[in-house]
């Protein structure tokens, strides 16, 4: 088993309705920083974003920010994280994430989110990459996506399969663990070729 260094997390560049996904991200990142592995997130400074970054620097952990520059010339860039790069475009922003990073996990977020996510399962699907996808799907947040998959699966549009791309965690305190428990590397590729 490779050791996890580091985890992309997805989540949203807004605050949620329900304050306990402010809660969740804040003990992510203090799990992070506990376990001593780097955080690689969007960059930013505002919504659950910012929240994970800052709960794992005030745990002393690290926290790499990719951000395009139109976002950062408007202020959205994070300033404060052990390493800020600020890329040409969105696609590079994704690419410089998914290289920096060792697994992802999914916390509640919005359409931004959903790309992004949706993205790395396409690509695990393409056989591009076989690193971790953890959905977090605190108090069943994800639960609406997960029945569009298992509808997509009856339609036949999608392999069944595909169920093994992700793993569902339903409390934030299984994502360490399940981070140790997937398998080693098979096979490794080149995304700037797809």
């Amino acid at each position: 088993m490779t050791k996890i260094s580091s985890l992309c997390v997805y989540c949203g560049s807004r605050m949620p309705t329900d304050p306990s996904h402010i809660d969740a991200a804040k003990a992510l990142g203090q799990a992070l920083a506990e376990n001593d592995i780097r955080l690689v997130y969007g960059g930013g400074h505002v919504g659950l974003m910012g929240v994970i970054a800052d709960a794992t620097l005030a745990a002393n952990g690290q926290v790499i920010g990719i951000i395009p520059r139109h976002l950062h010339d408007i202020e959205v860039g994070h300033e404060k994280l052990t390493e800020l790069h600020v890329v040409d475009s969105m696609h590079v922003r994704k690419e410089k994430m998914f290289q920096m990073s060792d697994a992802f996990a999914v916390l509640p977020g919005g359409l931004g989110t959903l790309d992004e996510t949706f993205e790395m399962i396409t690509w695990r699907q393409l056989r591009l990459h076989d690193k971790p996808i953890l959905l977090v799907n605190h108090k069943k947040y994800w639960q609406p996506l997960l029945d569009l998959m298992e509808h997509m699966i009856e339609a036949g549009f999608v392999e069944a399969e595909a169920r093994e791309f992700f793993t569902v965690v339903e409390r934030l305190e299984e994502i360490i663990p399940a981070l140790m428990k997937e398998p080693e590397a098979e096979f490794k590729a080149d995304i700037s070729k797809f």
